[in-house]
């Protein structure tokens, strides 16, 4: 049954181009998407694992210097949920179209503290993750080298790591997810539109995806309604939420979605 929100959160912030908007609508399609293409595998791999030693970076909001613009930015809440010599959960978060790494730290970085996880908040090279236009690449390279400073910082729970992210984001996060189940344990999917082609499938991460029925961005049925029969009929073990609402995630959502995760 749908939720219902009562507060709500990250209000709309971009709008997509016409020709982002077709894609979302030709490309919801798992089995087309998550075709084999030569050297798919390759451009979607992330090397980056946890390690068993780490600084144990004090808490704060941490740029880790990969750009002088469009940086990544690593949360590390202050709580007693987390110590520097126990491995922590990580969330990392994919902005959407338009946005920025200021993005992921300023709309979740409440649900860090209040449930004890670190924030990985990268930004894409141009306006957009580059899966949805161009096809993987600098990105896919630049959340790689993200990750490798994140695991350098803290201990990081190998069996707690996620991929999340809003709108773009949430695409982006299936596509490159869903081929890196190895590395990923849970992927966080709000309002998404498509699986971008030359994603290539390892593992079976979990899925939460969640969509407003009165999104005019991305349409429920044209997306999500589409994408999660196709998830779950390849096996995959989908948490699909909808709720009374346009293109946004409502506060409740992500808390759901996030203890989800940690649960």
């Amino acid at each position: 049954m749908p939720v219902r929100p009562t507060i709500v959160i990250l209000p709309v912030a971009h709008v997509l181009t016409r020709r982002s908007f077709a894609t979302a609508l030709a490309a919801c399609s798992l089995t087309a998407c998550m075709s084999a293409q030569p050297g798919g595998s390759s451009k979607t791999h992330l090397k980056a694992r946890p390690s068993k030693t780490a600084a144990g970076r004090e808490p704060g909001v941490h740029p880790l210097a990969l750009r002088k613009q469009r940086d990544s930015l690593l949360y590390i809440p202050k709580t007693d949920k987390l110590t520097p010599d126990q491995p922590a959960p990580l969330c990392v978060y994919l902005h959407g179209a338009g946005g920025s790494e200021q993005q992921g730290i300023n709309r979740m970085r409440s649900f860090a503290d209040d449930l004890g996880f670190l924030l990985l908040s990268p930004a894409s090279e141009s306006s957009t993750w580059d899966g949805i236009q161009e096809g993987y690449g600098p990105d896919v390279a630049m959340l790689d080298q993200a990750l490798m400073r994140t695991f350098e910082s803290r201990l990081i729970d190998p069996k707690r790591i996620a991929l999340g992210g809003f709108s773009d984001g949430a695409s982006y996060a299936l596509g490159l997810g869903l081929s890196n189940g190895g590395l990923f344990d849970s992927v966080l999917a709000f309002s998404p539109g498509l699986i971008p082609p030359g994603s290539n499938p390892t593992g079976k991460p979990r899925i939460f995806i969640s969509h407003g029925t009165q999104d005019e961005i991305l349409p429920i049925d044209s997306c999500s309604r589409r994408l999660v029969p196709e998830l779950k009929r390849s096996g995959y073990s989908v948490n699909y939420r909808e709720f009374d609402g346009p293109h946004t995630v409502p506060r409740e959502i992500a808390d759901q979605a996030f203890r989800w995760f940690l649960g």
